[in-house]
C-alpha cells in the first residue's frame, strides 16, 4: 500500500505530502521545473561579458563609403613629375645621339645628306614629358573606377607604346626617318611603362 501511495505521490505533482511538489500552485507545469541551486548567481552573468565583448571588439562591421582611391596625393604627383623629368631627358638624348651620328655619316659623305629625324631633341623631349603627365593622370583615373588599374595601366600603355612604334615604319617615306622615329617613340614609353606604374603602386596607402 505504501508503494503504491509512493507511485501516486511521483505521479501528482500536487500531492501535498510530496517535499518536493508541496509548495506549488495551481497551473504548475512539471516540465517548467528548475533546481533551485543553478539559478544562484555566482557573482557572473549567464553570457560571461561576451556580448559587451563583440560589441566592444567589432563596434561598427558596416562597410564605409571610401572618399577617393587609398593613394598618397603628394608622394604620387611628385614622383610622376619627376618621372615626367627623367623621360623627357631620355628622349632628349635619344634624340641628340641619334642627330650626332647622322651629322658623322652627312660629314663623311659615304651616305650623302642623311637626316632621319623627323623632329629636334627638343620636341621630342617636351612631347615625352607632357605623355607622362597624361599617364600618371591615366593611371590615377584607372585606380579610382578599375579593380585592377596596373593591369589596365600596362596593357593601356603597352599598346599605345607598339603602336607609336609600327605606325612611323609603315608610314614614313624615308626608311631611316621611320626608324629613328620608331625608336625614339620606343625610348619614351618604356621609362612611361614602367616609372609611372611603380610610382603609382609605392603611393598607395596600406590599410
Amino acid at each position: 500500500m505504501n508503494a503504491l501511495d509512493g507511485g501516486d505521490r511521483r505521479l501528482n505533482p500536487m500531492d501535498p505530502r510530496d517535499q518536493h511538489t508541496a509548495h506549488y500552485e495551481a497551473g504548475y507545469q512539471p516540465g517548467n521545473y528548475r533546481d533551485p541551486a543553478h539559478s544562484q548567481d555566482h557573482g557572473y552573468s549567464r553570457d560571461h561579458g561576451y556580448s559587451t565583448y563583440q560589441q566592444s571588439d567589432y563596434p561598427d562591421r558596416q562597410s564605409r563609403p571610401q572618399q577617393g582611391p587609398d593613394v598618397n596625393i603628394g608622394m604620387f604627383v611628385g614622383g610622376v613629375f619627376a618621372a615626367a623629368v627623367v623621360t623627357a631627358l631620355a628622349g632628349w638624348l635619344c634624340a641628340w645621339i641619334i642627330e650626332i651620328i647622322a651629322t658623322r655619316v652627312t660629314e663623311s659623305g659615304s651616305f650623302g645628306v642623311w637626316n632621319p629625324m623627323a623632329q629636334d631633341a627638343y620636341w621630342f623631349a617636351a612631347v615625352a614629358f607632357i605623355c607622362t603627365l597624361l599617364a600618371g593622370v591615366l593611371w590615377y583615373l584607372l585606380r579610382l573606377g578599375t579593380p585592377s588599374p596596373e593591369l589596365f595601366f600596362n596593357w593601356i600603355v603597352g599598346i599605345l607604346t607598339a603602336a607609336a612604334v609600327i605606325i612611323p615604319l609603315a608610314l614614313s617615306s624615308h626608311l631611316w626617318v621611320g626608324i629613328s622615329t620608331a625608336i625614339e617613340h620606343l625610348v619614351i614609353g618604356l621609362p612611361i611603362l614602367s616609372m609611372v606604374g611603380m610610382v603609382g603602386a609605392k603611393s598607395v596607402v596600406n590599410q
